[in-house]
């Protein structure tokens, strides 16, 4: 079908809201309950005209359109919307407490048997999840991040695709979705995963700002919205929890929500499922098909967790080897004393609370970061970490190999989510689906 074909016989989201003066929010809800019908021409939603006029000719619309106020964006709320968040029940906490549906997973840690079921990662990085989802047995389709260094590193460790470049450019998310669907070979797609930067959000009376930061999560939910996975995965830092007073959250889980996606959240601890480090992480599950969302439960308490000496201590000894992301930092003597008298669990400096911290030996470590060449300092040695420790420490396998400069490395390693709590992750939506 040629452009201008295309263009005359077919409209876009956009253009379906002008013509029934409704929000582009409403229109895609319309799209999902099957109400209007549409069709996907290269990834993207179009309504034929002859779909549009049978809409406009059996739904009434104009009334339930009324504006009645403005949603945590400063968008426009209309009354149908308005009257859908009067029925919505935030089930997601219980008096105060995360309502999570836990799940044992520990019997089918060792090597569980390979699923049908397929995922893209978003916002990918070097792999994290895409390692621990595909050692849970998930197939992956593709990855997407603009970083080149983990570019290079998602396709030295990965067979499938990685399309490298800003998620906000059309052209980019064209080549994501034609990417998928090859990927596909017209199977489903059972799960979109990723994380989000979350620094843009701050409040304006008493709404959310429209922030350009917020723009990647905005990404992130149109292009679930594109895709319709049958399985949402979100991962961000525990903070995001409190910001603005939990309105942040609140305002994910209605999104996902008016998306067709009911979610639970929760904090999950590393440490819980193998990962020697007691990294937290808040985790939103979803799904649209009806299925129980599950989260796994920790199979490791705190007097098992594997610790940072079991994970590196078999390294002190050994030499740089580059090849391996070993390679020692050189630093300066009166440097290396400092180290080597810091304590356990303390930052080299009063102004920093995660980056220069000293690693405990005995215990699981602390958060692994590359905090602006503040990486974490080595229990024994008057030195900071490796890129290969910190991999380690990360739960990445040994023939998971970094790429690009050893400053690269170690930002794609703080960066990371670990592949074990992924697993984890991975393990529990294969339960969701029965499969185990």
């Amino acid at each position: 079908m040629d452009k201008i074909k295309q263009a005359s016989t077919f409209f876009g989201i956009t253009e379906v809201a002008d013509k029934l003066n409704l929000s582009q929010k409403t229109v895609r809800r319309h799209i999902a309950s099957g109400k209007l019908k549409s069709i996907k021409i290269g990834g993207v939603y179009r309504v034929p005209i002859d779909a549009l006029d049978d809409f406009m000719n059996h739904n009434e619309i104009q009334d339930d359109e009324e504006i009645v106020g403005y949603d945590l964006f400063g968008k426009k709320i209309f009354k149908s919307d308005n009257f859908k968040n009067k029925k919505k029940t935030f089930n997601y906490r219980n008096n105060g407490k995360d309502n999570v549906n836990w799940i044992d997973i520990v019997d089918n840690w060792e090597k569980p048997k390979k699923s049908e079921l397929t995922f893209v990662d978003l916002f990918s990085g070097a792999g994290g999840i895409t390692k621990g989802f595909e050692l849970a047995g998930l197939n992956g389709i593709c990855g997407l991040d603009w970083f080149e260094a983990a570019g290079k590193t998602y396709r030295r460790n990965f067979k499938h695709p990685f399309v490298e470049g800003d998620i906000k450019s059309s052209e980019k998310k064209s080549e994501f979705y034609e990417t998928v669907k090859k990927g596909l070979k017209g199977n489903t797609l059972n799960v979109v995963a990723g994380g989000f930067p979350c620094q843009g959000f701050s409040m304006a009376g008493n709404r959310i700002v429209d922030d350009p930061r917020n723009a990647l999560y905005k990404e992130l939910l149109e292009i679930v919205c594109t895709l319709q996975p049958e399985f949402v995965v979100c991962e961000n830092v525990v903070g995001l929890r409190s910001m603005l007073g939990g309105k942040v959250e609140e305002m994910i889980l209605d999104d996902f929500l008016d998306a067709g996606y009911e979610m639970n959240v929760t904090v999950l601890r590393a440490a819980d499922y193998s990962v020697p480090q007691k990294r937290d992480r808040v985790i939103f599950i979803g799904n649209r098909i009806g299925k129980v969302n599950y989260h796994p439960k920790a199979f490791l308490t705190p007097t098992e967790y594997v610790t940072t000496g079991e994970a590196i201590g078999d390294l002190m000894k050994m030499g740089d080897n580059p090849d391996f992301n070993h390679v020692q930092t050189k630093h300066r003597p009166e440097m290396v004393k400092k180290m080597l008298l810091l304590e356990e669990g303390k930052s080299l400096y009063k102004g920093y609370s995660d980056a220069w911290k000293k690693c405990p030996w005995d215990e699981a470590s602390c958060t692994i970061k590359e905090n602006h060449g503040g990486v974490n300092v080595h229990p024994k040695l008057g030195r900071v970490l490796t890129a290969r420790e910190m991999a380690r420490i990360q739960s990445f396998p040994d023939d998971f190999i970094f790429e690009g400069p050893k400053n690269q490395q170690l930002v794609q390693l703080g960066n990371a989510v670990p592949p074990l709590l992924a697993k984890a992750i991975g393990l529990a939506i294969r339960k969701s689906y029965g499969e185990i």
